[in-house]
């Protein structure tokens, strides 16, 4: 992903000092020196209270919300010696990244302590290499789903004392119900406590809001697998049928080639399923669906969320969206699922997608083939037709039963080739 040239930082620079629930005892020198050295002491009311009273800096709650703030607060001061305080590793989801994009790694100085993560993992055993973090701080807990599989171990970074019930029903909704948790409370410090249970039979109010909690996940034996490999179950998507069925989601997702941090256009969003399984790849990847229909935007959104990917952007018509918004970023791959045959719509595609990308378009009728046999003879790309039978009872026997014929137009855009888009062969 692109990401903003930092702001000017021109003031000395920021100490970043992560506190644990240990507070000051469990600073070391260096960290006690930055925050007893500073004029402002920025952070939390909770990490502002564990900073003794001796220490005479002005101290600054954060604002709500902080992100918008963030960047005139630090100007502000940006002449006296500032000092932020964060939980833990600031480095490791805390406002030392955010602090970092915003002004360039030297206007910090960054003094990390252990992560809740690294903690949990040495209190259970676990190797931390090994063990996926997903953060549900600021963001939906559906965003846990796609990394959860049978005999799997993850940790999640709870927003607030009420993040464990909330997940421990999730769980339950989505076949985990047998899957422990350990919620584990104010780690390194002294009111540390360990808590654990099934999800399905968690009965505890909520305690702490400083906890991560640890889920070692057991799958529901008849739960459809939900992995984070293409070709999910057609049975996972709601909606009207208009979906692209799985051993051919499949192959256009392989052709997509998503990679961490891409953009996805998918046009004719129907179900959404191409979009949702290009975010389900990686939890950087990013996609833009268009789908003209209101009930099938709904149902997008629907699928969306019960599939652990909310965050897809959601739009109408294509060329209607791009005629009113203007900043709709340029994708890094297309896939066109429907419209076709709309006049000026792969004109559209072709000019907004980034030189070096790809292009991917599935065709079912005769129509709509003959336009990709066109396209592919003015701009190359691979031309592929897929056929696939299912076992289906007849009787007492089996017999295959054909699908729809599927052709499909795969093709990387030159970095050097004319703007312009073949309308006939």
């Amino acid at each position: 992903m692109s990401a903003a040239a930092p702001l000017p930082w021109t003031g000395p620079p920021i100490a970043v000092v992560g506190i644990g629930a240990d507070g000051w005892n469990g600073l070391g020198r260096s960290a006690r020196e930055a925050v007893g050295d500073a004029e402002i002491l920025f952070g939390s009311t909770r990490q502002l209270a564990l900073v003794p009273e001796a220490v005479t800096a002005t101290r600054v709650n954060w604002p709500s919300p902080l992100l918008p703030a963030l960047p005139e607060l630090l100007e502000r001061h940006s002449g006296a010696r500032l000092c932020v305080l964060a939980s833990g590793d600031p480095m490791f989801h805390g406002i030392g990244v955010t602090l970092a994009r915003l002004f360039g790694a030297r206007a910090l100085r960054v003094l990390p302590q252990p992560s809740s993560a690294s903690l949990a993992c040495a209190r259970l055993g676990w190797a931390l290499a090994e063990t996926p973090v997903v953060s549900v701080v600021a963001r939906p807990l559906v965003t846990v789903l796609p990394e959860l599989a049978d005999r799997r171990r993850l940790l999640v970074l709870s927003a607030d004392e009420h993040t464990p019930p909330v997940l421990a029903r999730l769980l339950g909704r989505h076949g985990y119900g047998a899957s422990e948790l350990t919620v584990l409370e104010q780690l390194g410090g002294p009111a540390e406590r360990l808590h654990t249970g099934l999800a399905k039979q968690w009965d505890r109010p909520p305690g702490d809001p400083l906890n991560i909690v640890a889920i070692s996940c057991v799958a529901d034996p008849d739960q459809p697998r939900a992995t984070r490999l293409p070709g999910l179950p057609d049975e996972l998507f709601g909606g009207d049928g208009q979906l692209t069925k799985h051993e051919v989601r499949a192959l256009t997702l392989a052709a997509l080639a998503p990679a961490p941090g891409e953009l996805l256009w998918d046009v004719g969003g129907g179900s959404g399923s191409i979009a949702i399984e290009w975010c389900r790849a990686h939890p950087a990847n990013r996609a833009v669906t268009f789908e003209r229909l209101e009930r099938r935007r709904g149902q997008i959104a629907d699928n969306a969320a019960a599939l652990g990917v909310p965050h897809i952007l959601i739009r109408g018509e294509l060329r209607a969206e791009l005629a009113h918004d203007t900043e709709i970023a340029s994708p890094d791959a297309i896939f066109v699922g429907g419209g076709l045959t709309q006049d000026g719509l792969p004109e559209t595609c072709w000019a907004q997608l980034r030189p070096g990308g790809r292009l991917v378009a599935n065709a079912v009728t005769a129509e709509s083939e003959s336009l990709l046999l066109s396209w592919a003879s003015a701009h190359g790309g691979a031309l592929r037709k897929f056929q696939i039978y299912r076992g289906e009872p007849l009787g007492s026997f089996t017999a295959w039963r054909p699908q729809l014929p599927v052709a499909q137009w795969s093709v990387v855009k030159k970095r050097d080739i004319a703007p312009g888009f073949p309308t006939d062969g």
